[in-house]
């Protein structure tokens, strides 16, 4: 998913953040759901005497729970692009909040995007270096940003009169 503002200062400010299709609300209620089927899978195989199932029926609940928390860390990772009068950054956060950021001039800028393949890698591109941005969305949503980064360097190109 994408935000953009212009901020003061700033011809564009994106901020791109993995896709996340179940909301907090939803990963509960189907942590509830599931714990009470395998609660009530738990009584019926105790009450036939295959006590130690419901044992493992726990342990599946916890695993769930386990693999949707990670996702939602993983998450947390972002990728802030801006755009200013005299260079591009992209800032990149991973989900510990650690933070790695690059420069790119952004007159000879190239933003490289092929709709066509099948992976739609999104690059920007500027005197010899290159870097991929947004490889957690989909190919339309990058698609969208590179027609969005486009556009704000076309309006900072353009010569004012």
């Amino acid at each position: 998913m994408s935000e953009h503002e212009h901020t003061a200062g700033a011809r564009l400010d994106l901020v791109l953040r993995p896709h996340r299709s179940l909301s907090p609300l939803g990963f509960w209620v189907l942590m509830t759901v599931l714990a009470g089927f395998s609660f009530i899978g738990g009584i019926v195989f105790l009450l036939a005497g295959a006590w130690p199932v419901m044992g493992f029926l726990g342990v599946d609940v916890l695993l769930v729970y386990i693999a949707f928390r990670a996702s939602y860390a993983r998450g947390r990772a972002y990728e802030r692009v801006r755009l200013s009068s005299d260079q591009l950054t992209v800032e990149r956060v991973d989900p510990y909040g650690r933070r790695e950021a690059f420069a790119l001039q952004p007159h000879w800028l190239r933003v490289e995007h092929d709709a066509s393949d099948e992976r739609g890698e999104l690059r920007l591109a500027s005197h010899g270096h290159s870097l991929a941005i947004g490889g957690f969305l989909p190919p339309e949503e990058r698609a969208e940003v590179a027609g969005v980064i486009r556009a704000a360097i076309a309006e900072l190109r353009r010569p004012t009169i």
